[in-house]
């Protein structure tokens, strides 16, 4: 029982992010739930080595966020190569308005992917967690063989995507395209582990309330995923990528102006991903699976896993509203 309760916040995040990443999006439903063991590997270890190796380095949200775009770029890069796959489960996400030659790259994709897998499938997953167990918010939930043995899995469950999608798809990028996202890649892990220490001087006033930091997640999330998935036509796309810049930018100045103001706790934090993780649940019902299917098991599948996701954010909300002592090293 001791062990489990030690290791009780990993596996929730385990569990939480493929979860999120793949089911609570409507990109999978209830009849892909045997994908679950096969996508936990990639996706569950994938957020615990963010978390365990920002909380080792004593580094706060900003690494953790440059280190889950790093993933995003990972898994739709080299792994499963959705970058530059013009056929990729039978659809061409390359084509569009936005699709760059000279890099076999789209710029509404590619920004699609760093959304979707930086604040979904990491960031939020890693923030609900943390809520329910405030005292360990900011230290480690795994000694050096926990990690090891995450590190093991999170490499076998790449290969095994990229060798799944290769034996279906028969593609591979150019050494060119992988050595330039390698190289992105490596930059973002580099700045990452660069501003870890570093802190921003606080800034005068008070936090807004916890619900209207929620609210705004939910209305800026809102914005650009909404869009993104109801309108399909292609004289959108290039507007959608500005949405997307405009998005990034609000967020990133309202949030890093609002942290260094007196009152910014948990509660905030635990709001922004609440936000969040809602939009995918009402986006979700618009949004068709990757594989298609009957309609009846997408909607089915969409209440299902929206249901339980805002079970578990209303037991997060509940611990969240507790108070705590304050971490010293977390923003």
């Amino acid at each position: 029982m001791a062990a489990l309760r030690r290791l009780g916040p990993a596996l929730g995040l385990f569990l939480l992010a493929p979860f999120v990443g793949e089911f609570l999006l409507g990109n999978l439903t209830v009849r892909e739930l045997a994908f679950a063991p096969l996508l936990a590997p990639l996706y569950g270890c994938g957020a615990l080595l963010v978390r365990e190796l920002t909380r080792r380095s004593g580094g706060g949200w900003p690494t953790i966020v440059m280190l889950a775009a790093a993933y995003a770029l990972i898994e739709e890069g080299p792994v499963d190569q959705l970058l530059w796959n013009d056929s990729y489960a039978g659809h061409d996400y390359l084509h569009g308005d936005s699709y760059l030659p000279a890099l076999g790259m789209s710029v509404e994709l590619t920004q699609t992917i760093l959304a979707l897998h930086t604040v979904w499938s990491i960031c939020v997953p890693i923030a609900i967690v943390e809520t329910f167990v405030p005292d360990r918010r900011t230290t480690p939930w795994l000694g050096r063989t926990g990690l090891t043995i995450t590190g093991v899995l999170y490499v076998l469950g790449a290969v095994l995507v990229f060798w799944g999608n290769y034996t279906v798809e028969r593609f591979v990028a150019s050494p060119a395209q992988l050595a330039g996202i390698g190289v992105v890649i490596l930059a973002l892990v580099v700045l990452a582990f660069g501003v870890r220490s570093r802190r921003l001087p606080s800034v005068g006033g008070v936090a807004p309330p916890a619900r209207l930091v929620g609210a705004a997640s939910l209305a800026a999330t809102s914005v650009y995923w909404g869009p993104a998935v109801l309108v399909t036509a292609g004289w959108y796309e290039w507007i959608g990528v500005a949405v997307w810049f405009l998005v990034a930018a609000v967020a990133v100045l309202l949030v890093s102006r609002w942290s260094r103001q007196r009152g910014w706790d948990h509660r905030h934090r635990f709001a922004l991903a609440a936000g969040a993780a809602l939009t995918y649940v009402w986006t979700a019902f618009p949004l068709r699976p990757e594989g298609g299917g009957s309609l009846t098991i997408d909607l089915v599948s969409n209440a299902a896993f929206g249901a339980v996701a805002i079970i578990v954010l209303v037991l997060a909300g509940r611990v969240a509203a507790r108070t705590y002592p304050p971490v010293s090293r977390s923003r």
